[in-house]
């Protein structure tokens, strides 16, 4: 396969100073533990730092590496079409709250950025959500009147600084880019300053929610803590079932340089053509670094090869003098009631609280997190606390069919996955993987480059679903709830917490 057909690091990873914390070796008591050190976990860590917490933040992985460091880092309350579906669903005050919770996590960051004096790369941009097709104008109108009876700086327009023309879009003002992981690696360090303690590569196993919780973890150290905070992602505790109510995306990202002078000078994204989203950032000289993400699947149900050449394709098409540097690839969970889930883990949780479900927006999402996680540890009041209250129940019950939808999928993996026909070994090419039968097992092994095969169960950890083989990424996902393992087993992205197993051919 050619060069251009595969994924690469994120821009974001490349060019940030890699921080270093240690993994856990011994047991710990603090007042508030925080599972995973993304923007929700590292922004509800810093929050609950200031208001004067003990907080230890425990990372499987590096901080600020997974979802967080590739993102496309919108900063922005236009989550594509959310308003006039809040509206209906929730109710003009369901909307209202959104978007204001959402518009403070804007301002919140920008305060922080400069207030650590942190060069994030920040840039005040519009925020469109667009259409090229003729019959979606109706429901943009219907978008931007919604999104202004929110409470947003919206409006409906016709013209927009991209390419090519579109049929309209809505125009939210004064929204924000920034460089995610520098504003994070800022955060993080002043935590530190504050007597905040993170570790990495430490891995939480276990939960038992007794006065103090305690948390037992892979290094075999312990953590004892009044309230512990799940920011993994996707979870990795099921106590509400949060699985249920939980879908994961794949999408693919390709970024490049072009000249100043053709930047379209807003962020934006479509609903059509598998999410299409375009923004840009600050580069050397007087190019700009154009991000163009789209192509959207189920981690382990497609070969993202020929969707990654549809992506590069449409952004050279419309951006000829793009010169291609990075592909990468970011993941998102949907939540099938529309609003992201933060607050208590499950209805009879008193000191566990979890944060999901950001839906594609999770930098506004993850800060909104860390404030509103917060004011419950701390005890104060939060007028939204309701909306994105996970235990809701009315919500799931009225869409009830996009819950059903999931499960369906789930299930239908659970079976059919397992009747797939098995292709033999020897037909394996360097750089390729599969899933094989072996003693009545089914096994999943990869070709490297050399020709030496790796062999893993093809069984996901979590809940047992069979994975399969992202050749773009060379990694083992799980099409269930979007785990995803390296060519050797190791997890790469929860909920999954411990490895393939290990088998022989």
């Amino acid at each position: 396969m050619g060069e251009e057909q595969q994924v690469s690091s994120s821009y974001w990873l490349e060019t940030a100073p890699d921080g270093h914390h240690p993994a856990l070796d011994a047991d710990l008591d603090v007042d508030v533990a925080v599972i995973g050190a993304g923007i929700a976990g590292l922004s509800t860590a810093w929050e609950l730092t200031r208001a004067g917490r003990s907080v230890a933040v425990l990372e499987a992985g590096r901080i600020a590496a997974g979802v967080t460091g590739h993102t496309t880092a919108k900063v922005t309350a236009l989550h594509t079409l959310v308003y006039d579906k809040l509206r209906r669903t929730r109710g003009p005050e369901g909307a209202r709250l959104y978007a204001r919770s959402q518009s403070e996590a804007i301002g919140h960051a920008a305060r922080i950025a400069q207030e650590l004096g942190v060069d994030c790369e920040w840039e005040t941009r519009n925020a469109y959500t667009y259409a090229r097709d003729p019959g979606r104008v109706a429901q943009l109108r219907a978008e931007a009147e919604a999104a202004a009876e929110a409470g947003l700086p919206a409006t409906f327009v016709t013209e927009t600084g991209l390419p090519f023309p579109v049929a309209g879009a809505v125009e939210v003002t004064g929204q924000a880019q920034f460089h995610p992981r520098k504003y994070l690696l800022a955060l993080a360090a002043d935590l530190v300053e504050r007597g905040g303690r993170i570790f990495e590569d430490t891995t939480v196993l276990g939960l038992d929610e007794g006065e103090p919780c305690r948390l037992s973890t892979a290094t075999g150290a312990t953590v004892r803590a009044r309230d512990v905070v799940v920011a993994t992602h996707y979870p990795i505790f099921d106590r509400a079932l949060l699985f249920a109510r939980l879908s994961t995306r794949r999408e693919l990202v390709v970024a490049g340089t072009i000249p100043a002078g053709q930047d379209p000078q807003g962020m934006f994204i479509t609903p059509d053509e598998d999410t299409r989203s375009v923004r840009t950032a600050p580069h050397e000289g007087d190019r700009r670094l154009l991000i163009v993400t789209g192509e959207h699947f189920t981690p382990g149900t497609s070969d993202p090869r020929a969707r990654l050449e549809r992506l590069t394709a449409w952004a050279t098409g419309h951006f000829p003098d793009l010169e291609v540097t990075h592909r990468w690839a970011t993941q998102d969970t949907e939540p099938t009631d529309t609003v992201p889930m933060v607050g208590p883990l499950h209805p009879g949780a008193r000191h566990a609280y979890v944060a999901t479900g950001f839906g594609g927006w999770g930098m506004t999402g993850g800060i909104m997190a860390g404030r509103l996680l917060t004011a419950q540890i701390t005890g104060e009041e939060c007028e939204w606390s309701g909306l994105y209250d996970p235990r809701r129940l009315k919500s799931a019950v009225r869409e009830a069919p996009a819950l059903l939808r999931t499960q369906a999928k789930v299930a239908g993996h659970f079976v059919g996955d397992r009747l797939r026909p098995s292709p033999p070994v020897e037909s394996l090419p360097p750089g390729e993987g599969a899933v094989v039968r072996a003693d009545g097992h089914r096994v999943a092994v990869y070709r490297d480059e050399d020709g030496g095969l790796h062999a893993v169960s093809a069984r996901c950890t979590h809940l047992g679903c069979l994975v399969d083989f992202n050749a773009a990424e060379r990694a083992w996902e799980c099409p269930c709830h979007g785990s995803r393992f390296d060519t050797d087993g190791k997890v790469i992205q929860g909920p999954a917490t411990k490895p393939l197993e290990q088998r022989d051919l």
